[in-house]
């Protein structure tokens, strides 16, 4: 039986190529906006691109909120993706606004100077040995679009790390709770790689 991927649809994610790339790789997968879906889920991957606070109001909006910490509290795998990554902090300097809270520091935006936002292929260089870069080169490219950039309070939750003005984490890992910066989605057959091993978390 296959074990079901659930992508959540918060009105902000590149939903269809995710869920494409997870049955490719052999699973379920279903683009949802239902807490109960969630709820039985082997994995949980939230996608997303755009503004922080709407993306937020639209998760409180469709009761998603618990079901996503309650996955992250029981240890099932979870993949946050660009916004579903920024999201997952404690605030964002975007609006000044609160975040899920479930990983300490904040989210901030890229230096002046900078063209923003970031967008296109960038390398990130591994900074721990994880299951996510198995079988990938070091660095590897990753397709990016973003103009805001994480800071965890906690430098050891940082795998892997991208140069772009200055340095900073592009992939975060804690347990089975993982977020990228980048789009593996967008990523071609290394993306492919990456959701791969992350898959095989819920195997």
């Amino acid at each position: 039986m296959k074990r079901l991927v659930v992508v959540v649809d918060f009105g902000a994610g590149n939903l269809k190529s995710v869920v494409k790339a997870v049955r490719y790789l052999g699973f379920e997968g279903k683009v949802t906006r239902k807490a109960r879906d969630i709820q039985e889920a082997a994995a949980v991957i939230l996608p997303g691109q755009g503004a922080a606070a709407p993306a937020l109001a639209e998760l409180e909006a469709l009761g998603l909120v618990e079901p996503i910490r309650q996955v992250v509290r029981e240890g099932r795998p979870f993949l946050g993706i660009c916004l579903g990554l920024q999201v997952l902090f404690d605030r964002t300097e975007e609006g000044d606004h609160p975040c899920l809270g479930l990983l300490a520091g904040e989210v901030k935006r890229l230096p002046p100077g900078l063209k923003v936002p970031h967008m296109g292929w960038n390398l990130v260089t591994p900074r721990a040995s994880h299951p996510l870069f198995q079988g990938l080169p070091n660095p590897a490219y990753f397709y990016f679009v973003h103009s805001y950039y994480p800071a965890p309070r906690d430098p050891s939750l940082v795998i892997g790390e991208t140069q772009y003005g200055l340095p900073f984490a592009s992939a975060i890992a804690q347990g089975k709770m993982i977020a990228t910066l980048f789009h593996p989605e967008k990523s071609g057959r290394l993306g492919l790689q990456l959701l791969h091993n992350f898959l095989r978390l819920a195997s």
